[in-house]
Parts: C-alpha cells; structure tokens; sequence
C-alpha cells in the first residue's frame, strides 16, 4: 500500500502565487487583506470566479482558520454578484484538495461558476476571450460594489 501524503508541499513558483506577487496579469473581481477573487482564465462556464487565500498553502487542511472564513465571506460576495450579473441563482461551488480530486494548481482555492452540473464544460480545455473576462470582471466587481 502506498503512503499518502497528507501535506502537500507549497511551491512558490505556482501560478497563483505568481499572482499574488503581482508577476503574472489577472482580472480581478475583488480583493481585501486575506483574499483575492479573479476571472479563471480557461473558464468552465460563463462568469467561472477563483477566489484564494493570501496565505501560501496548498491544501484545506493547512488553511489558517481567518483566512478560510476570508475565503467563504468573499465567495459570497462573489456568489451574489454572479447571481446579480448572470441573473441566475444556481452556482456551483468546488474546491478539489491534492492531485488525485483533480487539483492541477497547488495553492488553496474555490471555483465559483454560475451553471448547472450538467451543463458544466471541462476545465483547462480553451482559453477565454482576455476582453469578455475583463468585462465581466468589471461588472462583478460593480455589483459587489453596490451591495
């Protein structure tokens, strides 16, 4: 039997890390002091929203207790602006823990997409327009400004 490992090591060199160092170019739909929430670039649906930690952990079960409550209050403000903007109220929430459930960027984060299980198309498949995400970054980021 092998042995699995039950804290994944943190790489600093992950995309989202990138991010947050301000190396790479994101859409940001919102941002406080422990999170920051952005358009997911190879979206599955329409209005796909990641939101991370500012704490560099890998995994749920290495998430610091304030920033894990960081992280759901500002999916909510998320969640309410999708279902603003989309006009929808079904919103998937999925968060995958090591490689195995299919996590393929190993710093904590939730999906937040705006669509139906059954219609959800598979992730990391196409890039989306750099324009649409833009814009539609910017009308969350307004409807969490007006609540």
């Amino acid at each position: 039997m092998t042995e699995v490992n039950q804290k994944t090591a943190y790489d600093d060199n992950n995309i989202f890390a990138k991010m947050l160092d301000g190396d790479i170019p994101y859409h940001k739909v919102y941002e406080d002091d422990k999170t920051l929430a952005f358009m997911d670039i190879m979206p599955q649906a329409k209005g796909h929203v990641l939101v991370i930690p500012k704490q560099k952990t890998a995994d749920l079960a290495n998430l610091e207790p304030e920033y894990a409550a960081a992280v759901l209050m500002t999916s909510k403000k998320v969640m309410q602006a999708q279902r603003k903007v989309f006009e929808r109220e079904g919103i998937i929430q999925m968060q995958l823990n090591g490689a195995q459930s299919g996590q393929t960027v190993f710093h904590y984060h939730i999906h937040l997409i705006p669509s139906s299980i059954h219609e959800l198309g598979r992730h990391a498949v196409a890039q989306a327009d750099q324009s649409e995400l833009a814009n539609i970054a910017k009308q969350l980021a307004a409807a969490i400004n007006d609540a």
